[in-house]
């Protein structure tokens, strides 16, 4: 049979090659093309859709030739009905009443005796986002479903998902789910793998477990696993790994199918098969706690050995591959280290590697190091710190001291090394050296000071803020130990007011520890230190240990020996530093990308889709422009909502409500008796004097949300959280006066407790009305703050004109004062005990500054902080310190978050400086930010 397009001359013009249809347009070729789409020779025909899609592709706008392209739709070539439902496909949205016409033609295409074009047509219907398609759709689906050939069934099973992502009312009403289980159980492996697919993509846009994994499909997945292409692979291991086994024997015997995948020759197949022999291990270690012990024990080991093989396998494949696999195997060598630790050899570094594998391959070898194997390391180690790439070089240097602090019986030998590298005087070497030994001595103290007077005859070589500050520091902690400490730290001081902030606290701190040890000939050095952090810096913080450790050394010399000379606590080894649920989270996210970022999912996954039960209301928003979801994300890019690094948001589903539906009206649940009195008689006087009021912010400007300015603020008034929101109508001809609101997943598990806004009057254009949006704590709307890193403040928030249709976003941020609950006063033992219990580390300071009079009078902000649910412990004078009081305060989130402050004031200043204390670390700087704003306002 000749090929599709005939042999002609035109079709040869080119050589053979399509690329001369993406040369650069004629002017009047549009009027041209017209001609060309309208000729009765089939060849001319195809090569003018041909240049149409090569204009589509690059960009250009060829709309204008919708109803031309569409007329070529009615044709036997299968290959120009595929240029023409492609061309469909891309411009659908923007010409849906022009669709419908081909819509006969796709209902005939999905009967038609070739399966291929069977299959077309369904697949087309189901990429045409257009609600009024998916009307004609269900029926040419439900028969594709049950087609006969396999091809058209595993295409009409992905359509399922499609449809899902426009209608799911309809999915679930016309039965799909449940056709879609029934072809788990197809006789065809791609059938198979497209079904699950299907169910998977559904379950992660719904939230609900619709895959719902039995025995009888257990074994129709395990049986297809065998038999489908390599990507049907990764879905069904994909889904075994979500599947919980009932017991430590089930999960063996599904290990013991899935171990011949170990072997494929793709490695997203053999990474999924790790994931799911993981995650089982688990099952069966725990199921080994009772009576199996002994064989589940050795099933494990042997497991163990099989996983090894191919993740080394791994690193022999391309450089991005490779890094891929190095992430993996980072949580993998963190979960279970013995998996690889006598392989520690393949992870070190070839000299083409590039420096991304290189830096993955030192994390990998400092998580594999032990006793057995340090020699073998130091050695690769040393040899990596003569590389040219100083990144690189500095890395090695840094691993060397990790591996010190990491093992105690090689730290010696860790020291002898970095000696011999400072020894070759090259800058960045010895700056690195300086780093990682002062992190020795700080985790064996008083153990490898012999080396200090080496350290010293380098000091000229040291530019870098962090390897200054950290020499430093060595001279002021031992300075006793070294003859010319007082000399040593003047050469720093000649240039104080230039250096680093890090590296002037370090000067401050060392030249008090250098006088406390020396008092008879630093005196003089140390007034001069003083003076330069009191008198002469902009620093706060420098200033404020020096005023610290000027009143110590004033008033109490022995509590300043106390406290600048006590121990400190011994620094621990942070090799496996990810957190037990974050890296059972991540373990089970291997071969995606949060196993490559090392964060959830929802810290980096921005979804903006309709919940199932949305029907009819915000749910339709998703659907409602592509260019608003994108104006959303840019603009939330500007206040600064956090990328993949940062993500404090957590960003997830803006349209997920977590179980809401617009028609639940929840009402808000009290948090508590109101106005708990003082139990120490302090601040007396009722709430009422100082009722909570929002603080508005504009968040949307009338440009950017049809006709409407929008302000935002949070409150708490008798024990109800509430958004309280401002209309001003500026150009919308409609009276605002139906609206949906939804918000998305947040640091707060904030929703709202009824998703309808009534505003009643209607608010006309020209006028302004307001609002207020009762909102409720919903475990189900909270998004987990990424470790280490501080809560987002951002609250993002999506409202529905009802009259108009229009969807707007905006973010804005939420003031946790709004969250204290009305049970947050402690009594004075308890609040003591608190304070003590919660390490010194996670203390937050500040100082706020030109205070209005009412927040300098104690009384006043107490009366203040009382009605803001902060509560008034006790109050004492400072020693030795005229006019100058100290005041204790209690508060706790209606989510439980406790958070202790200690504000001084003094007698004429309009300042006052902060001290808050907290388990809730992430949440700590919301909360001395509340407190500063009650005080400011």
């Amino acid at each position: 049979m000749p090929p599709i397009g005939g042999g002609g001359s035109k079709g040869d013009a080119g050589g053979g090659s399509d690329s001369r249809f993406f040369t650069t347009q004629k002017k009047g070729e549009m009027h041209e093309l017209r001609l060309e789409l309208h000729s009765t020779d089939r060849t001319t025909k195809v090569d003018a859709v041909k240049k149409v899609i090569a204009s589509m592709t690059v960009g250009k706008d060829v709309s204008m030739l919708f109803t031309d392209v569409l007329n070529c739709v009615q044709t036997g070539n299968i290959e120009l009905k595929k240029l023409v439902y492609l061309y469909l496909i891309n411009y659908a949205k923007s010409q849906p009443e022009l669709t419908l016409l081909a819509v006969n033609t796709f209902v005939k295409d999905a009967n038609d005796p070739n399966p291929l074009i069977r299959a077309l047509a369904v697949r087309t219907m189901g990429c045409i986002r257009v609600d009024r398609i998916t009307e004609y759709l269900c029926e040419p689906l439900s028969r594709a479903l049950r087609d006969e050939d396999p091809y058209v069934r595993k295409t009409a099973a992905v359509c399922v998902a499609k449809l899902y992502d426009i209608a799911p009312g309809l999915v679930q009403e016309r039965g799909f789910l449940e056709t879609l289980h029934d072809l788990i159980s197809d006789s065809n492996p791609s059938v198979v793998a497209n079904s699950v697919a299907a169910l998977s993509e559904i379950a992660e846009t719904s939230g609900q477990d619709v895959m719902k994994i039995s025995a009888a499909v257990l074994q129709k997945l395990l049986a297809a696993l065998n038999e489908c292409t390599e990507w049907g692979q990764v879905f069904i291991l994909d889904s075994l790994a979500k599947y919980t086994p009932a017991d430590g024997r089930e999960a063996e015997g599904i290990i013991e199918r899935v171990t011949p995948r170990l072997q494929h020759a793709n490695s997203a197949v053999v990474m999924s098969a790790v994931k799911v022999i993981l995650s089982y291990m688990e099952i069966m270690a725990a199921g080994g706690a009772g009576g199996s012990g002994g064989s589940n024990a050795d099933s494990i080991r042997n497991l163990t050995r099989k996983l090894a093989p191919p993740l080394v396998t791994l690193l022999n494949s391309e450089p991005e591959i490779q890094y891929v696999a190095l992430r993996n195997i980072n949580l993998i060598v963190q979960k279970r280290p013995n998996i690889l630790e006598n392989e520690i050899k393949v992870f070190f570094c070839k000299y083409n590697d590039p420096i991304y594998v290189k830096m993955e391959k030192l994390e990998i070898i400092i998580k594999l190091v032990s006793e057995r194997n340090i020699d073998q390391v130091l050695l690769e180690l040393k040899e990596y710190a003569t590389e040219v790439d100083v990144d690189f070089v500095r890395k090695s240097v840094s691993a060397i001291g990790r591996c010190a602090v990491k093992l105690e019986r090689a730290a010696e030998r860790c020291i002898g090394v970095l000696l011999e590298l400072i020894q070759t005087k090259v800058n960045y070497v010895v700056q690195e050296s300086v780093i990682v030994i002062k992190d020795v001595f700080r985790r064996y103290p008083n153990r490898y000071e012999s080396i200090i007077a080496t350290l010293c005859d380098n000091l000229d070589t040291l530019d870098e803020p962090l390897a200054k500050a950290s020499m430093i520091w060595i001279i002021g902690e031992y300075a006793e130990r070294i003859d010319n400490a007082d000399e040593l730290l003047d050469t720093f001081l000649e240039t104080f007011e230039e250096e680093d902030p890090a590296v002037q606290l370090q000067l401050l701190t060392a030249t008090v520890k250098c006088f406390l040890k020396n008092p008879e000939d630093t005196q003089d050095m140390v007034q001069r230190v003083l003076d330069l952090a009191t008198e002469e810096s902009d620093n706060p913080d420098l200033r404020d240990r020096g005023f610290i450790y000027w009143r110590l050394l004033s008033t109490d010399p022995e509590a300043a020996k106390l406290v600048v000379l006590g121990d400190k606590p011994v620094i621990e080894d942070d090799t496996f530093r990810l957190e037990p649920n974050l890296l059972n989270v991540l373990i089970g996210q291997i071969a995606t990308l949060s196993s490559i970022y090392h964060k959830p999912p929802e810290s980096f996954v921005v979804r903006a889709r309709g919940h199932p039960g949305d029907a009819g209301g915000i749910g339709d928003a998703a659907d409602d422009g592509e260019e608003e979801e994108e104006e959303y994300e840019d603009e939330n890019d500007v206040q600064g909502s956090g990328g993949a690094g940062g993500g404090a948001a957590g960003a997830v589903d803006l349209l997920d409500m977590g179980g809401l539906g617009i028609s639940d009206n929840q009402s808000a649940q009290p948090s508590g008796g109101g106005g708990l009195e003082d139990v120490f008689g302090g601040g007396g006087g009722g709430g009422g004097e100082f009722e909570p009021q929002a603080r508005m912010v504009k968040v949307c400007t009338a440009d950017k949300s049809g006709g409407v300015d929008i302000s935002a603020g949070f409150r708490q008034v008798n024990g109800k959280i509430t958004m309280e929101l401002e209309f001003q109508n500026v150009a919308c001809a409609a009276p605002l006066s139906s609206l949906a609101i939804q918000l998305n997943k947040n640091a707060f598990g904030l929703s709202p407790a009824s998703q309808q806004i009534i505003c009643n009057p209607p608010v006309a254009q020209g006028t302004s009305g307001r609002n207020s949006v009762e909102l409720v704590n919903t475990p189900a709307m909270l998004a987990p703050v990424p470790a280490g890193q501080p809560a987002t403040p951002q609250v993002q928030v999506a409202i529905k004109n009802m009259s108009t249709g229009t969807v707007f976003y905006f973010a804005v941020n939420f003031n946790l004062e709004a969250l204290f609950a009305p049970d947050g006063a402690l009594d004075r033992t308890a609040f003591i005990e608190a304070w003590k219990g919660i390490d010194d580390r996670k203390e937050l300071y500040g100082t706020v500054s030109d205070l209005p009079p009412s927040s300098t009078d104690i009384e006043g902000v107490q009366r203040k902080f009382k009605t803001n649910n902060v509560f008034f412990i006790a109050r004492r004078p400072v020693p030795n310190s005229e006019g100058q009081e100290v005041v204790y305060f209690s508060m706790r989130t209606v989510t439980g978050m406790e958070f202790l402050a200690e504000l001084t004031f003094k007698q004429g200043v309009n300042a006052c400086k902060i001290c808050l204390k907290t388990e809730s670390s992430a949440y700590g700087v919301l909360a001395k930010v509340a407190l500063e704003n009650l005080l400011r306002h």
